[in-house]
């Protein structure tokens, strides 16, 4: 854009107290004159000259010289960063349950329509605006509009939220890679006191009490939370020290690790593939998942889950992508990004449930075998067996031989399906049921530290991008930004590994499965739907649109429309809705540990338990409205220097040039002859006053 000089009306005249002559076309950013005190040739004492501001460039530097914003060293560092924030646990431990769930194979249409009609719209729009913008997520939505401050100070308090108890799983993590080195595997058997294996061990299984025994020493109850485990404590000192360490100069060191942490799960996963499909059962358990259920799909809970997996797989609204996007060129091609980001994130998703399922068929493989050989052996005392080692034949006429109210025997269902259908999801997945298939394996200790090392690149590449989200979002209010960014991450990770002592107690998987199911769901899905409507509504879509053609050369068409102003909106709604539904009417249970049972026993929360959760909700809700009250009525003074995108002064100089007359007040501290000149940004203007 040439830049538009103005020196009072008619923008002409030279000489002592001429100014600056107006070159280039007028563009309807033209200024009025601010001093009133008109001279005798017409012209005024005080300059505006306005130019296009430079933030939009990648090398664009401030008056001290510095970068106004950090940049990505290449596209690569970029895509990956991406795909190792987008593509985390859930892809692991949450998606092959749901489509096991929710009718197999047949979940992957209502997927894949959310996937269009949700995920890759508001994908775009979190990317896009922050591209544009060059802001993070506070100072997006304070330049669209002040009154939309709220929604990233919203955004930014479920963020902490949910790095609060994100770091505790890569704790948990690491405190099984390191028991992976030992051998044998310390969960593969039940640990032995004076010649008698452990009861609560024998009542549950090796795995389940290695995880709730020996790593989590798990309580009772919440309201029984018990003293620290310091086992735990010092692996989360561990997992939040090597998280500052990744962080603390912002993409610029979290730049690099992304390499290891995106690229290395995929080299675990195709390791696991080719080992998993050589194995007994695989295509037994493949075949289990992927077998579709078509009348599952007239359940509007299957749709549900499929539209909540890809809001939460994607990592939407937390105001990482927007951090994200704010890093790129102007005219990186978002477009591009959105939608091979969005292919290879379900195409991960895919493949990480064949490894699982293959892994876990041959684990019910050997499970049933196990259990065969007991019932055998159980029929073998009671004489409807000749011995042990019997045929398959053999064995099943002598079940069908079972008095039908027999109980007393203990004898079990040795079934395929039934022991798939046990399948777990989250810490169940990953620290009980996928462990117990490892101990199966030959060579168990390397396939564990494979394993538990892929779950913590997952992990990481997550937690640095949400992080990154937070912290930038911080960095966009002026007196932060002040601060080296190694300092203020240095003061986040102290404070959330604090907080975090809470799930280093007895009760620690309990408090994490109550952020888990609070902290974060709610308040995201509102974050999200009024950044559809601020973006679409209020900033506009037409705006937007071409917003994308300018960066991009391409223009959203039909599609892109009515996701973003009709569909997109209606999906994340009936996510809203049917969240608070199914709280009000479900009464919120955790899973806690029964010694005496050796099994998992729901409990309902403790009235001041969930207590704490509804504040979580309302602090990841309410400064929304707040501030829109506020600034509304003029409560709030309207902060124009909490983001980069408002009034901000650049630099005051002094000049030679001879700019004033003698009848022009001059400051005592300049030298006659001399001019002031001060530059601000507003929007996206440069604007100087030379005086």
């Amino acid at each position: 854009m040439a830049s538009t000089k103005i020196d009072g009306p008619g923008g002409g005249g030279g000489g002592a107290g001429g100014g600056i002559l107006t070159n280039g076309p007028r563009n309807g950013h033209e200024m009025a004159p601010l001093n009133t005190r008109a001279r005798g040739d017409g012209t005024h004492g005080v300059t505006i000259v306005l130019t296009a501001s430079q933030r939009n460039s990648l090398t664009s530097v401030d008056a001290t010289g510095e970068p106004e914003r950090a940049a990505w060293s290449g596209k690569m560092q970029f895509f990956l960063s991406i795909i190792g924030y987008s593509v985390g646990l859930g892809n692991i431990w949450r998606f092959p349950y749901l489509c096991q769930q929710n009718g197999g194979g047949a979940f992957l249409i209502p997927f894949m329509i959310m996937l269009i009609l949700e995920g890759i719209p508001l994908f775009l729009i979190e990317l896009g605006i922050g591209q544009r913008m060059r802001l993070g997520a506070l100072g997006v939505w304070n330049t669209i509009h002040p009154w939309l401050g709220g929604i990233g100070i919203s955004s930014c308090i479920v963020t902490l939220f949910v790095a609060l108890y994100y770091n505790v799983i890569i704790t948990w993590v690491f405190f099984y890679l390191f028991n992976s080195f030992r051998y044998p595997l310390p969960w593969s058997s039940c640990p032995v006191i004076n010649g008698t294996a452990v009861e609560e061990c024998t009542r549950s299984s090796e795995t389940a009490y290695f995880w709730y025994r020996e790593t989590l020493d798990a309580a009772p109850s919440m309201d029984e939370p018990g003293g620290l485990k310091w086992w735990i404590v010092l692996c989360l000192f561990l997992s939040w020290t090597i998280v500052f360490f990744i962080v603390m100069k912002g993409i610029q060191s979290s730049g690099k690790v992304v390499y290891f942490t995106s690229l290395f799960p995929y080299v675990v996963l195709t390791i696991f593939f080719i080992r998993g499909i050589t194995l007994p059962g695989a295509g037994a358990g493949l075949m289990h998942m992927y077998t579709p259920k078509v009348e599952k799909l007239a359940d509007p809970t299957v749709w549900l889950d499929a539209a909540t997996q890809v809001f939460y797989s994607f990592g939407l609204a937390f105001g990482s992508l927007i951090a994200f996007g704010s890093y790129n060129t102007p005219k990186n091609n978002c477009v591009r990004d959105v939608l091979l980001v969005s292919v290879c994130n379900a195409i991960t998703a895919i493949y990480a449930s064949v490894v699982i399922f293959a892994i876990l068929g041959f684990k019910a493989t050997v499970n049933v075998e196990k259990c065969i050989n007991t019932n055998k052996d159980i029929l073998f005392h009671h004489n409807l067996l000749p011995s042990i080692n019997v045929t398959d034949l053999e064995y099943e006429s002598a079940m069908e031989l079972v008095p039908k109210n027999e109980t007393g025997w203990k004898l079990e269902e040795c079934s395929l399906s039934h022991m798939l259908d046990n399948a777990a999801e989250g810490t169940g997945l990953a620290f009980i049921v996928f462990t117990q298939a490892i101990v199966e394996l030959p060579g168990a200790p390397f396939w564990a530290v494979l394993f538990f090392t892929m779950l913590l690149s997952l992990g990481l590449g997550s937690q640095i991008g949400i992080l990154e989200g937070m912290l930038c979002t911080l960095f966009d209010i002026d007196i932060i930004k002040r601060v080296k960014k190694q300092h203020v991450t240095a003061v986040v990770c102290v404070f959330c590994f604090l907080v975090g002592f809470i799930f280093c107690t007895g009760a620690g998987e309990y408090w994490l499965k109550m952020f888990d199911s609070f902290a974060g769901t709610i308040g995201l899905v509102v974050v999200a739907l009024m950044e559809m409507i601020s973006v679409v509504y209020i900033y506009g879509h037409k705006k937007f649109t071409e917003d994308i053609y300018q960066m991009t050369g391409y223009r959203p068409g039909p599609y892109w429309q009515w996701t973003w102003r009709y569909i997109g909106p209606f999906i994340m709604v009936c996510i809203l809705i049917s969240s608070i539904i199914f709280m009000v009417i479900k009464n919120p249970t955790y899973g806690a540990w029964s010694k005496e049972l050796g099994a998992v026993v729901q409990t309902d929360y403790p009235n001041w338990v969930m207590a704490i959760a509804l504040s979580m909700i309302l602090a990841g809700v309410l400064p929304m409205p707040i501030v829109f009250l506020m600034r509304s009525f003029q409560c709030l003074k309207v902060d124009l220097d909490i983001h980069q995108g408002s009034i901000r002064r650049n630099e005051t100089t002094t000049s030679t040039k001879v700019m004033m007359d003698d009848d022009d007040t001059m400051s005592p501290d300049m030298a006659p002859g001399e001019a002031l000149a001060t530059r601000f940004t507003i929007g996206d203007f440069d604007v100087s006053f030379i005086i």
